[in-house]
């Protein structure tokens, strides 16, 4: 099988000498199986659904639900109590403040929209709204405080 192999190899590196079977072996070669390249370990892509996480995903459901809206911000202010984390506090005042800056703005636009102009300010206002719950979820996922947790914009 190896017939092709010349006999006079010097120079030529020992791991590039192909190995000759011994009398009786089988065809098969003895060289090890070769390694797989080491792959970078895993990157944690996990969800976590901490509890300011919980809150922003249901005031992003009230949109959808309605009264969702008022099981968040009862929540953040039970939670608000017992904070686990120190990062955790600041959500819980900024969902809270959230959830008045939603109400209130919705209870205007209601009121302007016999002029029109309700209509505008009730489409800022979800925009608002949405905007502060996922920068919360950003904030939550990466166990950060909120920055500003007293501010009326984003």
């Amino acid at each position: 099988m190896n017939d092709d192999i010349p006999k006079d190899l010097s120079g030529v590196p020992p791991q590039m000498i192909p190995a000759r079977p011994a009398s009786g072996a089988s065809d098969q070669t003895s060289a090890p199986p070769p390694q797989a390249p080491q792959s970078p370990p895993p990157v944690s892509s996990s969800f976590d659904f901490n509890q300011p996480t919980v809150i922003s995903l249901i005031y992003l459901s009230g949109f959808i639900l309605g009264i969702t809206w008022i099981v968040g911000v009862v929540l953040a202010y039970i939670w608000k109590s017992e904070p686990k984390a120190p990062w955790e506090a600041s959500h819980y005042d900024y969902h809270i403040r959230t959830f008045w800056i939603g109400f209130l703005g919705t209870v205007i636009s209601v009121i302007l929209m016999i002029v029109l102009i309700g209509f505008l300010l009730w489409a800022a206002v979800a925009v608002l709204v949405v905007v502060r719950c996922v920068f919360s979820l950003i904030n939550a996922q990466k166990q950060e405080p909120v920055p500003n947790p007293d501010t009326w914009l984003a």
